[in-house]
């Protein structure tokens, strides 16, 4: 690699004066931030964070006093990165939140265009509906929101709901196309009953002569009892993998690809004793402690996480984890983009 890629040249008089003066044309010199812009390795101001659900509950459930769900929209407290102050993301390419929805109380539908998905992390009672089919909500569900789908949220049990969004809005904003619209009316109309994405879909089935054309699954529910039954049963074939234990990817049934275009989604079983080897990759992950409780080596930190901790591995940082007990680790990422562009890498 030449020298010139790698280092900024030596500041002169006459340079200081050419740069202020092309400045006037908004115009500023490539070689004093090549070496920034074409880097050597993947560089980000992402760090390794994590967020203890402990400690961050009190201030979710004082949400409820302090705003209502009428004037918050979405009662959201956003898992900001800290080097990432200001921006509203816990990546460069992702954004995750903690939503807390109270008994009686009304999300009301909207569309967007980036895409969500929604982590249950606690309570029971409340419903997401995508163009009015309902999926109540259990602890370890995952539920989408694919790009420019109505949804709203509603609560009919009775105690506090808690969920993990998950969005890729900082990506979306980045490349410009943010489009958001409120539903027009009070009410979205009832749609197709519960459980009619799963009976579509989710049985390697789907209704005679349809053509699908959408990128996105049509099932948007995956319960976790039955996403954890799968992976039990995986793991007692002993295949285990010696980064990831055993790890598998929430699918789209029509295409075999992930949920939706910018984001994938795992679960994954870390056995009593696992010590994995490092992985690293161009994509960012954010990791959610379902069951269990371990630690993750991420660069030079270690995070230390128990059931309900979110945590991230910013992307190029080598990561590992390591359980104390059997435990089940929720991920989301933005490697399908990567894969897309074809800029994916990693140490495999």
């Amino acid at each position: 690699m030449s020298r010139a890629l790698q280092h900024k040249p030596e500041m002169t008089n006459s340079r200081a004066d050419f740069y202020g003066r092309m400045a006037a044309e908004n115009m500023t010199p490539l070689w004093e931030v090549l070496h920034t812009l074409l880097a050597e390795e993947p560089v980000t101001d992402a760090i390794p964070h994590k967020w203890d659900y402990d400690s961050c509950r009190p201030y979710i459930m004082e949400s409820a006093g302090v705003i209502s769900a009428e004037e918050a929209e979405r009662r959201v407290m956003v898992l900001e990165n800290p080097g990432l102050k200001d921006r509203s993301c816990i990546s460069e390419a992702l954004y995750a939140g903690l939503q807390l929805i109270m008994p009686g109380e009304v999300a009301p539908a909207h569309r967007h265009s980036p895409c969500a998905l929604r982590f249950i992390v606690e309570g029971t009672g409340a419903y997401t509906a995508l163009n009015g089919e309902k999926a109540y909500m259990e602890p370890g569900d995952l539920i989408l929101t694919p790009s420019w789908v109505w949804h709203d949220h509603g609560h009919d049990g009775d105690v506090p709901v808690v969920w993990l969004d998950g969005l890729d809005l900082p990506l979306v904003r980045g490349l410009g196309p943010v489009f958001a619209e409120p539903y027009p009316e009070t009410e979205f109309p009832q749609g197709r009953p519960t459980g009619d994405n799963m009976a579509r879909y989710g049985g390697n089935m789907r209704p005679f002569g349809e053509k699908i054309t959408s990128a996105n699954s049509p099932v948007f529910h995956f319960p976790y009892a039955e996403i954890r039954e799968t992976v039990d049963t995986v793991s007692r074939a002993q295949d285990i993998d010696a980064r990831h234990g055993f790890k598998l990817e929430y699918i789209n049934p029509t295409t075999g690809g992930p949920v939706m275009p910018t984001i994938g989604t795992y679960m994954q079983k870390l056995p009593k004793g696992f010590a994995g080897d490092d992985y690293q990759t161009t994509a960012a992950w954010v990791y959610h402690c379902v069951e269990g409780s371990g630690r993750t080596h991420i660069g030079d930190e270690t995070i230390e996480w128990k059931a309900r901790d979110t945590f991230i591995a910013p992307a190029w940082y080598k990561h590992r984890h390591e359980a104390d007990g059997d435990s089940f680790l929720f991920s989301f990422t933005d490697q399908p983009v990567h894969e897309k562009l074809g800029l994916f890498r990693d140490n495999m």
